[in-house]
């Protein structure tokens, strides 16, 4: 039956076995590659799949591993293999060369271009400088940068200002040293405008210099600070935005409604070390400062105040939101020059694009037409444009074939349309005339000394001042310049003059006769009289020296017209370049002296200075409720500079003053 017999049994395997000289005949085991992969598959499919998914993850595992531990070590070594290379290309330093291009700062760009890109720099690697916020030594120009942004960290009332170490990110208290807002760059070389222009200019080799030590504010420059933050007050609070304070009805008045007080009080922030009013201000500058506006402005006055001023800011800032605006101010108002003489109208008409004469007059002062050339020059050397230095340089070139000048002397009208002078035979140095002289000698050196006929002007008005204008007083025999009419001289000297004694000493400085430098001093020490011999120890706007002796007078005579103080700035401006080039401390003694009148005679508790009426009553000086804008541009700005003991604090051999106390680069040849 099926249940008596039985299957035999299964076997599951069967087992061989062969001798070593049978397997390796048979085609067995021989120690190849082939074998052994044949085995290490047997192997590997004798594994269950669970095994072999456990191998396989620790595999995957360690090639995710390795992929990222060669990222991670890859730029390191590519790093160091780079700087190996760049150590084996560098060429010994050969004495007494100089590198192609050492430091090279990026240059300013061409009119139409984008101003926040740079000039491509030199492939040449060079050590980075230190950013290093410095006390007034080595103000240096900075290149371009649309990202230059101050930094506001201190509290408003704090003066004493802290150095910002490169290599670190947290701030570290110092003792009481200036901020000047100055990255220590190698300067920036420059060089004029040619006909040829096409690029923007390109920095020039220089050489960097050595870093000095800061130097400290002393009190008298503390003095000043506290004075323009006092004035700031009530220009913020009463004027914000608007072009003049009125202290005492803490209101505003309106010129060209462009916030002049602002602008030109920019540099002076900058100067100062005013981080916080500096960086508020800038803002106004980028949001508010808009040119596309129905309004005439003078061309002199907006040309040396807005145009100088925003020039200035960005040679100190390095932020190119200044150079932009200027170049949009600079080109609106280039409608001036187009007269029949190419003499420029006194008034722009800035948002129609349309200039003309005064309502009175065809003529324009010759002051006016001859006092933005520095300003003009230097936006045509930024913007790569040759067509604002062309506009002034054809005026100047005008000026100087004329004839109606009387050696050197230049009447105080020209006409627009002949292009000749007119009202002949009278000669000043004060208003409309003035700035004239100043402009010959500072082109010359703003061009590098090589115009001549700018030199030969200004030296050939000098000797006529010298034979013309000249006189002494009595009883003191102070040296002063009068005004000569049809023939006639006049014993009437304008404050305004008291800008030739520091114009003066900066041609002497600059290698001209030694007897300008003996002129300045004398003429100085008159303008300094003009404040010590008056009750309130404030100049008049205008002074008659008595020519002959008389008992119980002094030397200086004032009329009831003329006793006014507008807050001027011209004697502190010549005390500072005397100062600069002599190291005599009187002239720090004395603008201490006028310092001190003008915050007892002047200052309004609720913020702001006033200009006054009547300088000869201590009592009642007769407020006039403004505060002219070149206070802040001119007067605290020169009274700073001239209490500073480091003459590196804006570089007079690098520098070149316009006529509203805005510095400007002096062109360098390439």
């Amino acid at each position: 039956s099926a249940a008596a017999t039985s299957p035999p049994p299964r076997r599951d395997f069967i087992s061989v076995t062969l001798s070593p000289e049978e397997a390796v005949g048979a085609g067995g085991y021989n120690n190849s590659k082939a074998w052994r992969r044949r085995s290490c598959w047997r192997k590997w499919k004798q594994l269950s799949r669970l095994q072999r998914s456990v191998i396989l993850f620790l595999f995957a595992f360690l090639a995710v591993c390795g992929v990222i531990s060669y990222t991670s070590m890859g730029e390191p070594w590519k790093s160091l293999t780079n700087k190996s290379l760049d150590d084996q290309r560098t060429e010994p330093e050969v004495p007494g060369l100089k590198l192609a291009n050492p430091a090279v700062l990026p240059a300013p760009q061409k009119a139409d271009a984008n101003l926040g890109d740079y000039a491509e720099l030199s492939p040449q690697k060079l050590p980075k400088p230190p950013h290093v916020w410095r006390g007034p030594s080595n103000l240096q120009i900075k290149p371009p940068r649309r990202d230059v942004r101050l930094k506001t960290r201190h509290d408003t009332s704090r003066v004493v200002e802290e150095q910002v170490q490169a290599d670190k990110e947290e701030k570290t208290e110092k003792s009481i040293i200036s901020w000047r807002g100055a990255v220590i760059e190698p300067d920036q070389s420059t060089e004029p405008p040619s006909s040829k222009i096409k690029e923007p200019e390109k920095p020039s080799s220089v050489e960097a210099e050595d870093q000095k030590e800061p130097v400290p504010i002393n009190e008298r420059q503390m003095a000043v600070i506290e004075a323009f933050r006092h004035a700031w007050k009530g220009y913020k609070d009463f004027a914000w935005g608007h072009d003049e304070l009125k202290p005492l009805s803490k209101s505003y008045s309106e010129w060209f409604g462009l916030g002049l007080t602002l602008i030109d009080a920019l540099d002076t922030m900058w100067i100062l070390g005013l981080k916080e009013e500096f960086e508020e201000a800038r803002k106004w500058v980028a949001n508010d400062l808009v040119f596309e506006k129905n309004v005439d402005v003078n061309l002199f006055e907006s040309t040396i105040r807005i145009l100088g001023g925003l020039l200035s800011t960005y040679h100190l800032s390095g932020d190119s939101i200044f150079l932009e605006k200027a170049k949009d101010i600079g080109n609106r108002l280039m409608p001036a020059f187009k007269t029949p003489s190419k003499i420029p109208y006194s008034d722009v008409n800035i948002g129609r694009g349309t200039a003309h004469p005064p309502r009175w007059t065809s003529d324009s002062t010759v002051a006016e037409v001859t006092s933005i050339q520095l300003e003009f020059r230097e936006l045509s050397r930024l913007t790569g444009d040759e067509k604002f230095q062309k506009a002034v340089d054809e005026v100047m070139k005008h000026v100087h074939t004329l004839s109606g000048k009387n050696d050197g002397l230049v009447p105080m009208f020209i006409n627009t349309n002949s292009g000749q002078f007119t009202h002949l035979g009278v000669y000043t140095l004060g208003a409309r005339a003035d700035s004239y002289y100043e402009y010959l000698l500072k082109q010359w050196i703003q061009g590098g000394k090589k115009e001549n006929e700018l030199l030969e002007d200004y030296m050939r008005a000098i000797e006529g001042v010298k034979k013309h204008l000249l006189q002494k007083s009595q009883p003191k025999e102070l040296t002063f310049v009068g005004e000569l009419a049809h023939g006639h001289f006049s014993a009437k000297m304008d404050h305004l003059v008291c800008f030739l004694p520091g114009t003066l000493a900066l041609g002497a400085h600059n290698g001209l006769t030694a007897d300008h430098m003996k002129l300045a001093e004398a003429l100085v020490e008159t303008c300094y009289q003009m404040y010590a011999q008056v009750e309130t120890g404030l100049s008049p706007e205008i002074v008659h020296f008595n020519l002959h002796a008389q008992k119980g007078h002094k030397d200086v005579e004032i009329k009831p017209a003329d006793r006014h103080n507008l807050l001027r700035p011209e004697t502190v401006e010549s005390l500072f370049y005397m100062y600069r080039f002599t190291g005599d401390k009187k002239y720090q003694d004395w603008g201490w002296e006028i310092l001190q009148n003008f915050n007892k005679y002047t200052r309004v508790p609720t913020g702001g200075y006033t200009s006054i009426n009547n300088v000869q009553n201590p009592s009642n000086p007769e407020p006039r409720d403004k505060m002219e804008s070149f206070f802040l541009g001119e007067t605290l700005k020169y009274m700073f500079l001239l209490f500073s003991d480091d003459i590196d604090l804006i570089n007079l051999d690098k520098y070149v003053f316009n006529t509203e106390a805005h510095p400007l680069p002096i062109w360098v040849p390439a």
